[in-house]
């Protein structure tokens, strides 16, 4: 039933009173009137290490993960998992590699490393182009998804949850990063609490019949009825071949993936930036442990409701309007099962999901806008008072253009039948193989010149549509050791179709942007071009003992869990 009772509201409201109350008392214990832009965009040395791990987890868990991680799940399985538990050796790699430079070259944001390092040109295309992502992309996904879900657990109208999530995220995020990063905390427990909540009773609900009424029985339930669905590597035969490409998801694409939006994205890095050495390597690892345990989550329910609807458990809540399932539909459906206050509480996970991503989202475009486009090409002049306040209506203006897109289109990309996750996967995809060569080049190769960096940026996004256009205009049989065959008629007359899996994709452009960035970097120092370097050197890579021991154990669990259900 799509409802909640008077329990679970009573347990929603709670939750909200909790983090809006705590959120208050941040504001006001560590507000300081005077404070500077840094201070309110990064709470510049006010995080902590579990702050600052439980802030990047909240960020980066949202909608399309509990409903489009999900959805995936129930349509192909344990392998969507790949992308949590390598992002966890991601983070380990950020962590030794990425975020020192970071804080030895004082940089703040992304487009500041790009105007430091290469010149103000590139610095700004990618400030406008982050700007647009962010809001067209990120902010309207996660609107719509979260508010897709929402509506379909409580019964509310659609546009309605959209508003209020949008509210609801303002609220919090015009405290700034100190009250975003410490009610942060606060959401990923509820997030946790209440996932792990849905997967106990989906494992109980597998498990009710059986003699052996428990956890264990229910996950041997589980493995047993969807065998198929507990392998993390596909090979060609597999239907899910093109969004899990054999081992691309290891040391292909995926790499690219992960050390784009963990590495070179406002919105993720912007949490450890504020932060000393020491204790933003301390809160990447500690989000690195945390991501290992996000599957049983956001993946082992998505299972859960394929068992569930094997035996014919909402049928009807899965259909789309057409009659075909919809994979969006598959956790909402499994919450509307859970008895009251657990259902709240799964209630209250989600939206805390929802709203820490979409606050995390909204401050990374304050943040970018303000310090970025208007402090640098509009009024350089701009006092960090006056700053602050044009963050706040930042804020207040992408969360209403986030609406307003997520009304107008969001339906039709990520309406019924699709894959929320997995659309946002690619046409991200589209852009990070360009923006990651120019990062990874810009860190460790001096002589990368700001017009190799324009050519990866713009290049690197022309090489995408290409090879996601090819496909449809040619047969040719060299693509198929890289790609998909599927029958098709053409003039009248079947052929074959090579269309090339997206991460795939991401790996050959992303080699085609590092080839073009290296030519026309050395054609650049021909012509006597100078490139500005970074302050670099191996002492700071070195690690912790404790950071070193927590990195080696993340690394043997995920080698584990790769070994094990391969």
């Amino acid at each position: 039933m799509k409802t909640l009772s008077t329990g679970d509201y009573i347990v929603f409201f709670i939750y909200f009173l909790i983090v809006s109350f705590y959120g208050y008392w941040i504001y006001k214990r560590k507000h300081n009137a005077d404070a500077t832009s840094k201070d309110y965009f990064l709470a510049e040395g006010s995080l902590t290490w579990w702050a600052i791990g439980a802030s990047l987890i909240a960020s980066n868990i949202s909608a399309e993960q509990f409903i489009g991680t999900s959805g995936s799940a129930f349509k192909m399985g344990l392998a969507i998992s790949t992308y949590e538990w390598m992002a966890a050796a991601t983070l380990i790699i950020v962590a030794i590699f990425f975020i020192p430079i970071y804080l030895k070259n004082k940089i703040f944001t992304m487009p500041q490393f790009l105007h430091q390092r290469y010149n103000g040109t590139v610095a700004m295309v990618m400030a406008i182009f982050w700007l647009l992502l962010y809001i067209v992309v990120n902010l309207m996904s996660i609107l719509y998804l979260g508010a897709l879900a929402i509506s379909g657990i409580s019964g509310l109208d659609i546009y309605l949850c959209i508003g209020l999530l949008a509210v609801f995220a303002v609220i919090i995020t015009l405290g700034g990063m100190k009250v975003i990063g410490y009610t942060d905390v606060i959401q990923v427990f509820v997030l946790i609490l209440g996932g792990l909540a849905a997967t106990y009773i989906a494992l109980g609900e597998l498990s009710k019949n059986a003699a052996d009424h428990s956890l264990l029985s229910g996950l041997k339930i589980l493995h047993s009825e969807a065998t198929d669905h507990f392998h993390m590597i596909f090979d060609k035969s597999n239907s899910n071949y093109m969004e899990m490409p054999g081992l691309s998801v290891l040391i292909g694409g995926m790499i690219i993936v992960n050390l784009n939006y963990w590495g070179c994205n406002q919105y993720i890095t912007q949490r450890a930036l504020g932060a000393d050495l020491k204790t933003a390597r301390a809160g990447i690892l500690f989000a690195a442990f945390l991501k290992l345990l996000m599957p049983v989550i956001v993946v082992l329910p998505g299972i859960a409701a394929y068992v569930l609807h094997e035996r014919g458990y909402f049928h009807k809540e899965m259909l789309s309007s057409k009659g075909v399932i919809d994979y969006n539909k598959a956790y909402p459906s499994l919450l509307n099962l859970l008895p009251t206050y657990l259902k709240g509480l799964s209630f209250a996970a989600l939206t805390a999901a929802i709203v820490a991503s979409l606050a995390g989202k909204a401050n990374s475009i304050a943040t970018i806008f303000t310090l970025d486009i208007y402090k640098k090409a509009i009024n350089p002049e701009a006092t960090d008072k006056n700053l602050v306040k044009l963050g706040k209506w930042s804020v207040v203006v992408a969360m209403a253009l986030g609406v307003i897109l997520s009304l107008i289109i969001g339906e039709t990309l990520m309406g019924e039948g699709k894959q929320g996750f997995q659309y946002i996967q690619e046409y991200t995809g589209f852009v990070s193989p360009g923006i990651f060569a120019m990062f990874i080049l810009g860190f460790f190769w001096k002589k990368a010149t700001s017009n190799a960096a324009l050519f990866a940026t713009i290049g690197g996004f022309i090489f995408s549509v290409f090879f996601k256009l090819l496909p449809r205009f040619s047969n040719l049989e060299f693509l198929s050791p890289y790609g998909f065959s599927k029958l098709a008629l053409q003039n009248d007359k079947i052929t074959y179709l090579y269309e090339i899996p997206f991460i795939d994709r991401m790996g050959f452009v992303f080699l085609l942007c590092v080839i073009g960035m290296y030519i026309i970097s050395k054609i650049d120092a021909a012509k006597g071009i100078k490139t500005n370097g970074l302050e670099i050197d191996a002492s700071m890579f070195k690690t912790s003992r404790a950071f070193t021991a927590g990195a080696l154990i993340v690394g043997g669990i995920i080698v584990a869990l790769y070994s094990f259900f391969w």
